[in-house]
């Protein structure tokens, strides 16, 4: 007979201890530990237990399997463009986003897409009632037609007994609505703990590839962003799409961070409405945010996600530091990469902002980590120091070396060709190796050799070059006259002291 006994599990890795540390030894995560009881099988169990096994057979490459099943369209063109095409039979997916960003609401529309198309979708939740999911597609309008009928709802928490009515009722796909509220009935451990996710997890997956039933799994996220639950999760999947967005706004943006059957490089973008998620007819313009005039410290950066031209605002705040260490803040950019921009400028450019804060922004809530951005960046950072702004219609893309020097950006000309289709006139960009400049019909290309050029040409080659004075970071000007009260007091003549006789 099994006998209960008490374990320290890692919530990270799902390494056991006999008694509690307060460092895993096995992946170094601090207080992660939690008690957990466990049953242990006996001997005679465990070899009761152990299945006959059929000697495996090597099979050559060419030999294995057939021909490629069709992808499985979930009717959702942007869902469908970072899937790679659709949804793979016997594919295992993992969609990952913060509370309330709207992956619950993009899977029942995704449900009645695939129900309208093909037919047979199981909804299990573990979080909500069925009344509860009624509600919500409701409100997204999908109880009339094929979604009403061709969706069925599960309120059912054990995955063993999801999968039981998968396999009777064998439908094109199941959504589990989360992970992190299955549970096995073998197992003592609670939902949500490493235990029960990463065995969950091991039984859908059994049912995906046994079975060829696509599996798109809901995961929740912790306080730093990362799926909640062990590392080997995103190792067991296929694909792990992650949901993002400011929770203030609307836009939405759907990316793969793993793939097995599509790029990782392409990206949804949504609107989150009353009518659910609705796709953005023109992504490019998307992120960009409308002025009455031109704003110093802002500047517009032609990025490139995938195989899509996205046309982004940088915006940037530099201002005097009060006390202390000066404060660097980045939201949505890399803030290693924003450091190193500001080493750079104040060595190669002549920009110094050792002694200023920071805060460096991308409006949309939109997330970008390619080399492309630093030249808008380095601009802002420039023009909000000098509270001097970019010419109206100007649009910037390069990436800033260590030695001030600018480098190419792959996909150039579409990046341009797209800029030019939303009405910008002119483009910083850097100069070609091979000498020969992209032209585009109606925008004036500027190009650059280095960080020090670039700024010259964004703002002006007076403000480029001018050090900030300690009137408030404003700097330049004549220097003080002797009635300037920023002269300070007249420095007094050294007294000697008398010599003795």
């Amino acid at each position: 007979m099994a006998r209960a006994s008490s374990r320290y599990v890692c919530q990270t890795c799902g390494e056991s201890f006999l008694r509690w540390e307060g460092q895993c030894r096995a992946c170094g995560a601090w207080n992660s530990l939690v008690e957990t009881v466990v049953k242990v099988p006996s001997r005679a169990e465990r070899s009761a237990a152990r299945p006959a096994r059929d000697a495996a057979t090597a099979v050559p490459l060419g030999a294995v399997g057939t021909a490629d099943a069709p992808r499985i369209r979930v009717g959702i063109g942007e869902f469908d463009r970072v899937l790679g095409g659709g949804l793979v039979p016997g594919s295992l997916v993992l969609l990952g986003g913060e509370p309330g960003v709207g992956k619950s609401t993009l899977l029942l529309q995704a449900g009645a897409g695939v129900a309208t198309a093909r037919g047979g979708v199981l909804y299990a939740t573990g979080e909500e009632s069925a009344a509860q999911v009624r509600l919500r597609a409701g409100r997204l309008g999908l109880l009339d037609g094929p979604a009403a009928s061709g969706i069925a709802v599960l309120a059912e928490s054990e995955v063993g007994r999801i999968a039981d009515v998968a396999r009777a009722s064998r439908p094109s796909l199941v959504i589990v609505d989360s992970i992190q509220t299955v549970t096995v009935d073998e197992l003592d451990g609670p939902a949500g703990s490493v235990g029960q996710v990463r065995e969950s997890a091991l039984r859908l997956m059994e049912l995906a590839k046994g079975e060829g039933i696509a599996v798109i799994l809901v995961g929740h996220v912790t306080k730093d962003g990362s799926i909640a639950g062990p590392k080997t999760l995103e190792h067991l999947v296929d694909a792990v799409l992650e949901l993002g967005g400011e929770r203030s706004g609307v836009l939405r943006v759907l990316r793969a961070a793993k793939n097995r059957f599509g790029s990782t490089e392409e990206i949804g973008v949504f609107e989150l409405g009353e009518k659910g998620m609705l796709e953005v007819p023109d992504p490019a313009r998307a992120f960009l945010v409308e002025h009455d005039s031109p704003a110093p410290g802002s500047v517009v950066a032609a990025t490139m996600e995938g195989t899509r031209p996205l046309l982004v605002e940088v915006q940037a705040l530099v201002a005097p530091a009060g006390y202390g260490t000066p404060a660097r803040r980045a939201s949505g950019l890399d803030g290693t990469r924003l450091a190193l921009l500001i080493a750079v400028l104040g060595r190669r450019a002549g920009i110094p902002l050792g002694t200023h804060d920071v805060y460096a922004n991308l409006a949309g809530g939109l997330v970008v980590a390619e080399p492309g951005l630093d030249l808008p960046l380095a601009i802002a950072l420039a023009s909000s120091l000098h509270d001097r702004a970019v010419a109206a219609g100007t649009v910037a893309v390069g990436e800033v070396g260590l030695l001030g020097e600018l480098r190419a950006v792959t996909g150039l000309e579409r990046r341009l060709r797209e800029a030019a289709r939303l009405g910008f006139v002119r483009a910083i960009v850097p100069r070609s190796a091979r000498g020969s400049s992209p032209v585009m019909p109606g925008l004036e290309v500027l190009e650059v050799a280095s960080l020090r050029e670039a700024i010259r040409a964004a703002i002006g080659e007076a403000e480029s070059r001018r050090e900030p004075g300690r009137d408030g970071g404003r700097g330049g000007g004549r220097p003080p006259g002797p009635d300037d009260p920023r002269r300070g007091a007249p420095r007094m003549a050294e007294a000697r002291p008398p010599m003795l006789g």
